[in-house]
């Protein structure tokens, strides 16, 4: 691969929800369309105007929405976020809720108890098949990118995540980014292996 190649984008993905149609629903009221406040990196997606509380045993949280609405209901958080709440921390890859724990939505309409749905994300890179190919991976595959700087890291167990829509970008959550002094904005960093 060369030096170009090997380049990519990083960013740093703060605590935020999925949440399905139907309890989109019942958090927002039947019908109600999320305001867009920004698109987002990934083609199609985008962070709403509307925000939910997320209620664990230890506290709540304020959460932003992220749409489109997806087929089950998840709440991202960091494991820092997860000790605020009191809800047990587990690694997943997004749209994996198997395993997971559940916390109460609240919203302007209404309140929706969720059995399962909160993780902490495993850090991914999503990347187009034309861009994967290129670089020679494939969804499923792991990598290591170094991240450089005053406190730079070589995150390791990245997982690839490959669609037509998608661009190359590493998401980290907010503890990974802040260990390596990561601006939300993003950083660049570096396919090692």
């Amino acid at each position: 691969m060369d030096e170009l190649m090997k380049k990519v984008r990083v960013e740093v993905s703060a605590r935020h929800v999925h949440l399905s149609q139907a309890d989109q629903d019942k958090l927002f009221g039947p019908g109600y369309q999320m305001k867009i406040l920004k698109e987002l990196s990934q083609h199609g997606q985008w962070a709403a105007e509307e925000t939910v509380i997320v209620r664990g045993p230890k506290g709540e949280l304020k959460l932003r929405n992220l749409g489109p609405c997806r087929a089950a209901t998840q709440v991202e958080l960091s494991r820092t976020d997860c000790f605020a709440l009191g809800v047990p921390a587990v690694l997943k890859l997004s749209g994996d809720l198997e395993g997971t724990h559940g916390c109460r939505l609240i919203g302007p309409a209404g309140e929706v108890e969720l059995p399962q749905g909160v993780m902490v994300a495993l850090r991914h890179l999503h990347i187009s098949d034309t861009q994967a190919a290129e670089r020679g991976l494939k969804n499923g595959d792991k990598i290591k990118v170094r991240v450089g700087g005053p406190r730079g890291l070589v995150f390791e167990e990245i997982n690839v995540r490959t669609n037509p829509d998608f661009d190359a970008s590493i998401h980290l959550d907010t503890d990974e980014g802040n260990a390596v002094w990561a601006d939300v904005k993003g950083a660049t960093g570096e396919i090692v292996e």
